[in-house]
């Protein structure tokens, strides 16, 4: 009888989750994704202020992640997977060593020298720059005749000025959990074990800020690199899962050689375990699928234009959990950011009208059709090859 009941107010609860309007359910999936990635970004540095080692973490982040995504890209994409070949192979290890090794190691390498707020903050100028990126690879046109051009190139710049700032100015404290007097005294509070936690110091800011760039640049250079190999092999559970195993054995062979020590493999300590199965579980695997659903149901614009939402819950969950400052430097250069991926995204949303704009001019005047046809087909070589899945991480 318990069992029955137990199963009706679980099929109840289903019945009003699908009852409200699917564009509801979007925007609160995405909230859920931002709380999900800003975590991630307060949990890693928890790690990092643990001890654990900044390569053993990402060989353990990704076994987790390979052993959630490996029977969903078997079964699901088992029909539409095209035969693996020596050629994919090695495209799967070059996007493995771009998006998974360069990508995380210059991630990690940049939050011990920085904070979790402006690697996040950073993180904002993805977008901006895989379309500089895509430019200088003449995968995709610049259009400064058109307001969308204008928009995208006026957004890289702004990307790039603020990330010069947060780089290059630090500035004074704006903020601190902590009053000044009572700084030596004062310990923030003891979320993961007995170990407290605080901000980075004695850390290089400037160096911190520029492995955080060369993060963001890996993260781009996976999107551009993708876009190709999933025209060829159109299963992206299955690409990635290759990725991720290819990134997998990468730092493995690399921890390995550099990380001679037994005890950084070893958990010492609820807190160092709880921080990498978020990483694995929650960060590589729930969000992931979330991502994937949203980006399906409302497109990757949609997702975009909710990744500043992410910095803010960062700055908030890190001045509580880690004891964060916040420098002049650093908020200048985030507001330059989110006002730069915001005039991107603004730019592709205004690109992809013109396209149905033209493409409905062009269907509705037969007599030109061949005259147009041939010009849509040119003009077709220098649309981005960014594919709307390509964009789901930014």
């Amino acid at each position: 009888m318990a069992d029955h009941s137990g199963s009706a107010s679980s099929s109840s609860r289903i019945m009003q989750w699908c009852s409200i309007p699917e564009r509801l359910q979007l925007h609160a999936a995405m909230l859920a994704l931002q709380f999900g990635y800003a975590g991630f970004h307060v949990v890693s540095r928890a790690a990092l202020n643990m001890g654990v080692s900044k390569l053993v973490f990402p060989v353990y982040r990704n076994i987790i992640a390979f052993l959630l995504l490996l029977p969903f890209a078997y079964f699901l994409e088992k029909k539409e997977r095209p035969a693996i070949t020596l050629n994919f192979l090695l495209q799967f290890f070059l996007l493995a060593l771009v998006g998974i090794t360069a990508n995380q190691g210059f991630y990690l390498l940049g939050l011990d020298n920085t904070s979790p707020t402006f690697a996040s903050a950073i993180q904002n100028s993805v977008p901006a720059i895989t379309f500089l990126m895509a430019v200088i690879l003449r995968i995709e046109q610049v259009r400064l005749n058109r307001k969308d051009g204008i928009a995208k190139v006026a957004g890289t710049v702004f990307c790039v000025a603020g990330a010069t700032v947060i780089t290059l100015y630090k500035g004074p404290t704006i903020y601190s959990p902590v009053p000044p007097q009572l700084n030596n005294s004062y310990s923030t509070p003891e979320i993961f074990g007995s170990l407290s936690l605080g901000d980075a110091k004695g850390k290089n800011w400037t160096l911190g800020c520029l492995y955080l760039i060369g993060h963001c640049l890996s993260w781009s250079g996976w999107l551009v690199l993708q876009a190709p190999v999933l025209k060829k092999y159109p299963a992206r559970l299955s690409v990635t899962s290759y990725t991720c195993f290819f990134g997998l054995i990468q730092f493995l062979v690399i921890a390995l050689i550099v990380e001679r020590d037994a005890q950084a493999w070893m958990f010492h300590s609820g807190g160092e375990l709880f921080t990498i199965l978020y990483a694995g579980v929650v960060a590589s695997g729930i969000a992931f699928a979330v991502q994937i659903w949203c980006i399906d149901r409302g497109g990757p614009v949609f997702v975009a234009v909710y990744q500043p939402v992410q910095t803010l819950v960062v700055a908030i969950m890190a001045s509580f959990a880690l004891g964060e400052e916040f420098y002049l430097g650093g908020i200048i250069g985030a507001v330059l950011i989110v006002v730069g991926l915001y005039l991107v995204l603004w730019g592709k949303s205004e690109e992809k009208k013109f396209a149905k704009e033209q493409a409905a001019i062009t269907s509705t005047t037969p007599e030109h059709s061949s005259i147009r046809s041939a010009s849509h087909a040119k003009a077709s070589i220098t649309q981005p090859l960014l594919l709307p899945s390509s964009t789901e991480n930014v």
